[in-house]
């Protein structure tokens, strides 16, 4: 289905509570929610390479979610604690991440998923089949450093 978290070039996680809205009647995570949970950490990944949405529409480009695959494989529960990972693992010509979904206390893996973004000029409306040469210079000096 994805490419795996290890196999990213820049990775970040967040550990975050389930909460009550975030579950349904079963007080088990609904399923349309891990799409909440991706940005989260996705948004944390962003920050982390340093060209997060508002450095994104600073460079005039918007980057909409083209594809999204997901693998649920244990539930989590309402009272839970999140540890999400989401990793890089193509930056060139998309972006597109792994992630991996874990219960924090137990250390089981409970979900995967895969998302793919591409690069849109703000301006035009026309799908840009490279990313912004900052982006890539920014993933660039994080795989640098590590």
């Amino acid at each position: 289905m994805r490419k795996s978290v290890n196999k990213a070039v820049v990775s970040e996680q967040v550990i975050f509570p389930v909460e009550f809205y975030d579950v349904d009647s079963m007080r088990i995570v609904w399923h349309g929610n891990y799409v909440k949970f991706m940005e989260k950490v996705r948004c944390a990944l962003l920050n982390r390479i340093g060209f997060n949405y508002i450095d994104m529409e600073a460079a005039g480009v918007e980057f909409p979610v083209v594809d999204l695959r997901m693998k649920y494989m244990r539930s989590l529960r309402f009272g839970d604690a999140v540890r999400a990972v989401a990793g890089l693992t193509e930056y060139e010509n998309c972006i597109k991440i792994a992630y991996e979904f874990y219960n924090n206390d137990t250390g089981e893996l409970t979900t995967i998923a895969e998302s793919t973004q591409m690069a849109v000029n703000k301006q035009t409306g026309e799908t840009m089949f490279v990313c912004p040469g900052i982006f890539i210079e920014r993933v660039k000096a994080l795989m640098s450093e590590n």
